[in-house]
């Protein structure tokens, strides 16, 4: 039940990512500074927490999972959050967090693949559904968007395949030092890699924030960055990665909810339908499960 929990809100609060990054990019931002300076302002809690840690244990297990973390940060946190932002420039809050949602039938695909787990007929089912409704959705957002909506769409999907290996394989080390130093460590070297990717191909000094940017940059740093990615972690090692996946399903009703509410983005009967797919497919899977 706690990792039931920690799945929902956490999932509730990663919900209101695209919210707020809507917001930064009406205040003049774009892909690059968004992913800078919400890893810079996410980067001082995270080493914080990890030194907190050192100082509760001498277990220093971690070191041996280093490379592997290193990876998982790189794919988890800094290629999939920059390919998430770089098609939220071109589609609606709404198709990218669907989208986003294939990353759980990804991880059932991919757990099958690597580790031979059976994929049922209830999930088969319902992951049909839930991908039915990411196509009406999809093929109504053609009609408001055009090209730019196949980009955006499919910089998203990646995105979702780059945090399905993410969640798939961070599952291993989790079981090995602990949901918390996992996720420190792992956002962490993410948080490293953004700086130096910015650095690299951009200059600091041109970052011009206005006051409303930095409050959503605080926002989307505590709220959608640090909190729910401990509570997920947590999550993935209290009820496994494809539970954790299946509960977040429910993320695109949330955030649907609040782009048509926050953001005034239309939602026609095709919007409609496909969200009704995803709430039936999450049903089945719920009854499906004890």
């Amino acid at each position: 039940m706690i990792g039931f929990m920690l799945a929902v809100f956490g999932t509730a609060l990663f919900s209101l990512k695209s919210i707020f990054i809507k917001f930064l990019y009406a205040e003049g931002l774009n892909t690059d500074s968004v992913i800078t300076l919400r890893m810079a302002i996410s980067l001082p809690i995270y080493l914080g927490i990890f030194i907190w840690l050192q100082k509760r244990s001498d277990d220093r297990s971690y070191r041996s999972f280093l490379p592997m973390i290193a990876f998982l940060g790189f794919i988890g946190y800094f290629l999939s959050s920059w390919l998430d932002l770089k098609g939220l420039e071109m589609i609606s809050a709404q198709l990218e967090r669907l989208t986003l949602f294939t990353y759980p039938i990804m991880v059932a695909i991919l757990g099958a693949i690597f580790f031979k787990t059976p994929l049922s007929r209830a999930v088969i089912w319902s992951l049909l559904m839930t991908y039915s409704g990411l196509m009406l959705v999809f093929v109504e957002e053609l009609n408001f968007s055009g090209e730019d909506t196949v980009f955006g769409t499919l910089m998203v999907f990646l995105a979702a395949l780059s945090f399905s290996f993410y969640v798939l394989f961070g599952k291993q080390v989790i079981s090995k030092i602990g949901s918390q130093m996992f996720t420190s460590l792992a956002m962490s070297i993410s948080s490293v890699f953004v700086l130096l990717y910015f650095g690299l191909f951009h200059d600091f000094s041109q970052l011009d924030v206005s006051s409303k940017a930095w409050f959503w940059l605080v926002m989307l740093a505590v709220f959608s960055t640090v909190v729910p990615s401990y509570m997920i972690a947590e999550a993935i090692h209290k009820i496994g990665p494809a539970q954790t996946g299946i509960i977040g399903s429910l993320g695109p009703v949330m955030t649907m909810g609040m782009a048509v509410w926050l953001l005034h983005e239309p939602f026609t009967s095709y919007h409609l339908a496909g969200l009704l797919l995803v709430v039936f497919g999450v049903g089945i899977l719920t009854k499906a499960k004890p």
